[in-house]
This record gives C-alpha cells, sequence and structure tokens, in this order.
C-alpha cells in the first residue's frame, strides 16, 4: 500500500494508515524531515515470504525543497542477538543535487493498443545518488574463436541506492499512480536544483 501527498500532517496519516508499526516509523521520519516542508511522500508497505516467516517492510520516502529522505523499516524474528521480535529503522538524507539519476520502468500490457494516459500494470522506481553501486562483470573475449588469450574483464557499473517496484495487481492502481506522481516531483525537483560545487 503506498499513499503520497504534500503535507506533513498527510504525511504522519499515511504512516498510520499503513498499520505498520506507526509510531516507530513516523518518529524516525519525522527527526529526518526536521522543520522542513514536506513537498511529496510515498509510503510504500511490503509482505515478502522467506521460507517459512511472513516478514514485513516499509520505505517511506520524502521530497522536501531541499532534500530527499528515504527511511526504511523492517521487522525480524528473535535471533542469537535478541530473544524478543525486533525491528530495525534507518533513514538516510540526501541533497537534492546529489541525486545523479532518477530511473522509472513502466510495465504495460498490450503495447500496440496502448492508450496514453493508461496506468501502468507495474513500476518499478530506482533512484541514485552515488551512496550504493553494482558492479556485474564477466570475462573479456575477442571476435577470434580460436584465441585462448586472457583478455581480463569488462562489465558495467550501476547506481542502485534504491529500487521501488509497484503493481497494479499488487498494491493497486492508486499506488501506480501515486508512486509516478512522486516519481514526476522528485524528476523536476531535481531538473531545477543547481549542480552541486
Amino acid at each position: 500500500m503506498a499513499k503520497t501527498g504534500t503535507t506533513t500532517q498527510g504525511l504522519r496519516a499515511a504512516i498510520e494508515r499503513s498499520g505498520y508499526y506507526p509510531a516507530l516509523v513516523a518518529e524516525a521520519v519525522e527527526a529526518a524531515v526536521g522543520g522542513e516542508a514536506v513537498t511529496s511522500y510515498v509510503v510504500h508497505q511490503e509482505t515478502t515470504f522467506d521460507a517459512n516467516e511472513v516478514r514485513r517492510h516499509v520505505t517511506v520516502l520524502v521530497l522536501t525543497a531541499n532534500r530527499f529522505i528515504v527511511s526504511h523499516t523492517d521487522e525480524q524474528s528473535a535471533d542469537n542477538s535478541s530473544p524478543t521480535p525486533y525491528a530495525t529503522t534507518s533513514t538516510e538524507s540526501v541533497k537534492l543535487d546529489r541525486i545523479s539519476s532518477i530511473v522509472v520502468s513502466r510495465v504495460v500490457a498490450n503495447p500496440e493498443a496502448y492508450t496514453p494516459g493508461t496506468l501502468p500494470r507495474e513500476v518499478v522506481l530506482t533512484i541514485g545518488w552515488g551512496a550504493v553501486s553494482r558492479i556485474d562483470l564477466e570475462p573479456a573475449a575477442c571476435g577470434d574463436p580460436n584465441c585462448d588469450a586472457d583478455h581480463g574483464y569488462t562489465g558495467s557499473s550501476t547506481a542502485d541506492d534504491l529500487s521501488l517496484r509497484v503493481s497494479d495487481a499488487g498494491d493497486g492502481p492508486d499506488t501506480v499512480k501515486q508512486t509516478l506522481a512522486f516519481a514526476q516531483a522528485l524528476s523536476e525537483a531535481t531538473a531545477t536544483t543547481p549542480a552541486a560545487r
């Protein structure tokens, strides 16, 4: 379930509606936002199945005039480090001029009959600011099929700081709309932000 909006009170209400440890999540997010006005936000709760366990996770994305804030909260079962279940909440605050890429991937059914304005069935929002990169390497080769020389490796580096996937089937059409609206607001905010010096 994702909620989006433009006020601090709306953000708090969306966190409470998610029902996922709202006091814990709201306190962490509000501390990160501080006194800044909220421009846009998305609250996305995801449930995953890991072996015999059901795990919940919530991601809160917040846009202010100067920063992009991301908060993750995960719950964990009791383990060797804790005899009781526990949750971990982390927040990261990124200046808008640090955001280097915003990728919006849309999956549409029947592309040959696509009508502008039709919602995609799935959206993946990927935001990069240089904190985390993924490197994919593979052995390099030349065009000679008889060559057995070592040509080293080739690969690519991809910014992979945050990836948020929502779908019509799993999250509902409102969630897809809200994620697209947040992505547009973030894209517009970074387009008007002066480059870092």
